[in-house]
């Protein structure tokens, strides 16, 4: 990024170009300082008077400029509101949100310049190089990767910017001069202590995530093919709301142990419906809703549930509050007696405290971790269909909140995830104390092990089937 930058700014008279990083300290360490900081790349030119650094601004002879900058905090964006960017560069960019890129890219424009004959038709334009992981894992490996043939150059939506788009994948191996240079780098490599951290800078790999936030997902375990539910299993739906954000509803089944290889209390997530605005070609836009009323949404979820029975709802507590006119809990329970019935306030604890020490969070890893069956097999308590696209493509990208690290990054697309934590919350597992007797299993039976609580508020008039609440 450095060299190309340098290039372009003494072969272009009066290029504009914005090179960023997410912190101040990081930008200056990577980019300024050490021997292939612009300092030291540089330094001839400064020292015949060509060039000029001052703080975080490089000005060339010929009026071309390359500015440093960093964007810590998404309201930090608008400080590049009137911003013309000929060259936008963006150093690891998975450290930015989806909302910072887009906003930058909208400043790309270039007016009055005149490109030399070779760099007419590629200008302005926009070089963002990354490692796999962190907060805006998602949205550039969705963006720039998923579905992508490598080097193959094609033009983006109108809704993507509409310029030229390029995929350019990287491995250790292709880094020959590194290698040369440092012949032992694999080996520190292999020695930071996370084989998926290995895995994604040695190879590149974007199926990995380190400090993903649900390590032991594993879609070959967790994601099954549909099956038609059996009608005596109990089922119910959970919902996480959302208007501007996308709102996430599921439909659950609990397994009682009878039909394949699911532990009794199993849940398996079978239908999901989700919220997520689309562009005119059918593309998701990362994080923003569909912006559907309460009452369209309950005719949505009733039209989606025709001829099943459930035994409750569990719904987003948020759904409970209202500034302004009737709660949206109340739409969508009361519709002259048409709405949806056993509507119950999600438990909304998301980690453990001293009083209740296991929190959403917990629940939800302890049914992916999944328990010992009495077939001497060990089998998750939680399953969702290949069909829960939403669920299955943002739920393993999520990571430690830095300040909090028992809880996620909530600036990530977690709305699947919450409204999984509310079914997991209303089915609390209760592991085997060591103390228990074990019991013969029914015939034909797979036990997991533990004790399945009922769900929280239970409807009244409604009994749970006993299989779901025996021991």
């Amino acid at each position: 990024m450095r060299v190309a930058s340098i290039a372009w700014a003494m072969e272009i008279p009066g290029l504009q170009i914005y090179l960023f990083r997410r912190i101040f300290d990081d930008l200056v360490k990577n980019h300024v300082e050490g021997p292939t900081g612009y300092r030291n790349l540089l330094h001839p030119w400064v020292e015949r008077g060509k060039v000029e650094i001052i703080e975080t601004e490089i000005r060339f002879w010929n009026g071309s400029k390359i500015h440093l900058c960093h964007c810590q905090q998404e309201k930090h964006r608008f400080k590049y509101q009137g911003a013309e960017i000929h060259v936008l560069l963006i150093d690891e960019l998975t450290l930015f949100t989806d909302k910072i890129y887009r906003f930058l890219r909208n400043r790309v424009r270039m007016t009055n310049i005149k490109l030399p004959k070779k760099y007419e038709g590629r200008f302005p334009r926009i070089l963002c190089g990354s490692n796999p992981g962190n907060v805006g894992h998602l949205f550039v490996k969705k963006t720039f990767i998923d579905g992508q043939e490598p080097l193959r150059i094609y033009r983006t939506a109108p809704s993507e910017g509409g310029m030229m788009r390029q995929y350019i994948p990287a491995r250790l191996d292709d880094n020959k001069e590194l290698l040369k240079a440092d012949p032992n780098y694999m080996d520190r490599l292999s020695g930071l202590g996370s084989d998926a951290l290995v895995k994604a800078m040695r190879d590149g790999d974007w199926n990995v995530i380190d400090g993903a936030f649900f390590d032991r997902w594993d879609e070959d375990t967790h994601v099954i093919k549909p099956f038609r539910i059996p009608a005596e299993w109990t089922r119910f739906r959970a919902m996480d709301w959302g208007y501007a954000k996308p709102f996430s509803v599921g439909w659950y089944a609990i397994a009682d142990g009878r039909y394949g290889a699911f532990p009794r209390g199993a849940l398996i997530r079978y239908r999901e419906w989700y919220g997520i605005k689309t562009d005119e070609h059918g593309k998701f836009e990362d994080d923003k809703g569909v912006r559907l009323d309460v009452e369209e949404v309950r005719d949505g979820i009733l039209a989606r549930s025709k001829g099943e029975q459930f035994a409750y709802t569990v719904c987003d507590p948020a759904m409970w509050g209202s500034q302004s006119g009737p709660p949206p809990a109340e739409t969508l329970y009361n519709e002259g007696g048409k709405g949806i019935k056993s509507l119950k306030k999600a438990n909304n604890a998301r980690v453990g405290t001293g009083q209740n020490p296991s929190g959403g969070w917990d629940q939800m890893r302890a049914r992916l971790n999944g328990q010992m069956c009495s077939d001497g097999q060990k089998r998750p308590m939680l399953y969702l269909f290949q069909n829960n696209i939403h669920a299955i493509r943002t739920i393993p990208a999520l990571i430690h909140d830095e300040d909090r690290p028992e809880d996620l990054n909530t600036d990530m697309e977690d709305h699947c995830a919450d409204e999984v934590r509310y079914a997991c919350m209303s089915r609390p597992i209760i592991i085997k104390r060591p103390q228990d007797k074990p019991r013969a299993p029914r015939a034909g039976h797979v036990e997991s092990g533990t004790m399945i609580a009922p769900p929280l508020g239970t409807p009244e008039g409604w009994q749970a089937p006993q299989k779901d609440l025996d021991r």
